[in-house]
This record gives C-alpha cells, structure tokens and sequence, in this order.
C-alpha cells in the first residue's frame, strides 16, 4: 500500500530516517520533523512547535501516516536501572516527557489531519519490554513504565479514533533491537541475527503498516506483525 502524505517524526534518528526513506521509496511524500538538523522543527518536550507543524502540515490536506519514531532510555554515562536503589526521579520524568507525553501531543495536533473517508494510521514506536505481563526479568524500570503507559495511551487514543476517524488504526510499534545509538550500550547481548540495521526494521515495520486494518487499532506489533500482550 502507498500511503499519500506521511509525517515522520523523529525524522533524523536511526529508526525515524529509515522509515523516512522506505516511505519516500514507495512513493509517498514525507514530511520530515527532528528536533534538529535539515529536517523541519519539532521538539518533542515542546507543545507548541507540534502543534505548528501540524497546522502547517494541514495547510496541504489530509495526512495519511503519523510515525512517531522518537524514544529515550537513559542520559549518556548512565544506565537504565538494574535495582531499585537506583530509581530516580529525574530518569522517570525524562523518559516520560519523551516515551508518552511526546506521541500523546502529536497525537493531539496530529490525529485530525487524518482523512475522514479513507484508510489511515497513527503509529508510535514501542518496546517489547513495554509488556507487563511478558516482563520476567525486572529492571529497567523508567523505560519499561513509559512503553506500558505509551501503550495504554496507544488504546486509549484507539478507542475515540474509531468515533472520529472509523477508517483509521492507531498502534504501538516494537522495531526489534536496532543497531542505533540507543541500543549500543547493550548490542552484545543480543543473539546472533537478531541486531538489525535501521533499514531492515524499518522495511518490516513498513509491511506491518500496510497489514494493518481499523480492527487491529489500540494493539502493539513487533517487526514481525506479532501481536505483543498488554
């Protein structure tokens, strides 16, 4: 499927600039947003720069595809928490203002530029670890809190998108372990084959959105189009 106008935001991250350019390849125009760089501006901590964007976006119609690609797990120098003697409160407001108050905004602004009379999807990039009842391992507390609240936030916004906008889906993404600056710090754990470049999770990703029907709205997929448990 081809989406007709899609806006990326996150546009100049590993996973974001990927997904960019699997869209543009299958003939969809992109618009591009990054907190910085040639990209144009969204600050995903500032409201008011998504809400510009959006009205600018809108100038043009309808937009098809809203791609949340940013995300945020630990300041540099540090980690995400292995015991709860490290819980700081700071590390929680962070990884919330970026992982679940980010995507509720352009949720705001940009949910009513989908079309009214054709298909279209919002979707916002989760984790696996975001999965309260798949969670056997603990840790990483603030990042895991964040995906689940991203996740009920997901349904949530799901459940008035189907009043408002019936042709439409609204889902959380888990890109798989992704060769980025985020997972770095972490990459030799991961099994053999399953480190993947931007450009293949984001090829995968693609296809899970082409599959997707209004019925599957308020659910997180992995890479793999599996459904991934609350």
């Amino acid at each position: 499927m081809t989406w007709r106008r899609a806006a990326v935001i996150g546009a100049s991250g590993g996973i974001g600039a990927a997904i960019a350019e699997k869209l543009e390849a299958g003939g969809t125009t992109v618009l591009r947003y990054a907190r910085s760089g040639d990209s144009a501006r969204i600050d995903i901590e500032d409201e008011g720069s998504i809400a510009a964007a959006a009205d600018r976006a809108g100038e043009n119609g309808p937009v098809d595809l809203v791609f949340v690609a940013t995300g945020f797990l630990h300041e540099e120098g540090s980690g995400p928490e292995k015991d709860w003697r490290h819980l700081d409160a700071e590390n929680f407001a962070r990884n919330f203002a970026i992982n679940v108050t980010g995507p509720a905004l352009v949720a705001k602004h940009f949910l009513p530029l989908l079309p009214d009379d054709r298909r279209g999807g919002f979707a916002a990039l989760s984790a696996r670890v975001g999965s309260i009842s798949d969670n056997r391992l603990g840790g990483w507390y603030a990042y895991r809190a964040s995906k689940a609240a991203l996740n009920m936030m997901v349904r949530s916004l799901s459940i008035e998108l189907a009043r408002k906008k019936p042709e439409a889906f609204c889902v959380g993404l888990h890109p798989g372990t992704v060769d980025t600056r985020l997972s770095e710090p972490f990459q030799r754990n991961v099994p053999q084959g399953k480190l993947f470049t931007p450009d293949y999770s984001a090829g995968m990703l693609v296809d899970v959105l082409a599959s997707l029907e209004p019925s599957d709205s308020g659910k997180c997929f992995a890479y793999d189009g599996e459904e991934i448990p609350a």
